[in-house]
């Protein structure tokens, strides 16, 4: 059992954590194999984030007065949080994936770029594409327009020179 330094150090590493993040995610778990809690960890880990199961007084008493308390406080049952400090919907992704795959993994709450969300947001989220799509849907569309404009242009010379070459292929033009 931690002793109260222990718990007093626990407290201001997570306060620390939870300063440094806007998106995190509470989760409650019940039980969950080694091998379960394994693959959590590692598939949280590939979608860029970080994961902790914490005591609730500790994880209630660690936000207080931050944007994350609404998400923390009161808490019961077993908790975990996941948090990451990159794209909240890679790892809302992977978090629904996981929960599907294990259905002893419940979300409780979320806060995501600040603000506190509920379960249905968190849903919504992970149905969301991620940045990289965004951008790469974005760029296609400032792109499409130049595409169009360059083989319009490319076909009015291309069609100069056919009209060009049958005319004289049928001696339209005299030399």
């Amino acid at each position: 059992m931690k002793d109260r330094e222990q718990k007093k150090k626990d407290l201001e590493a997570l306060r620390a954590e939870l300063e440094n993040t806007g998106n995190v995610f509470v989760n409650g778990f019940e039980k969950l194999t080694v091998a379960q809690d394994y693959q959590l960890r590692k598939t949280i880990k590939e979608a860029g984030g970080d994961y902790q199961v914490v005591k609730n007084t500790i994880a209630g008493k660690a936000s207080e007065g931050l944007p994350h308390e609404g998400a923390l406080k009161d808490l019961k049952g077993m908790t975990s949080i996941a948090w990451t400090k990159g794209d909240p919907v890679a790892l809302a992704k992977a978090l629904t994936k996981y929960a599907k795959d294990n259905p002893t993994f419940t979300f409780k709450a979320g806060v995501v770029e600040g603000r506190v969300v509920d379960v249905r947001a968190i849903n919504d989220l992970a149905t969301m594409p991620s940045k990289e799509e965004i951008y790469a849907k974005l760029l296609y569309l400032i792109n499409a327009p130049a595409q169009r404009l360059v083989t319009a242009m490319n076909g009015v010379g291309r069609n100069v020179a056919v009209v060009i070459d049958q005319g004289v292929q049928n001696n339209k033009f005299s030399s």
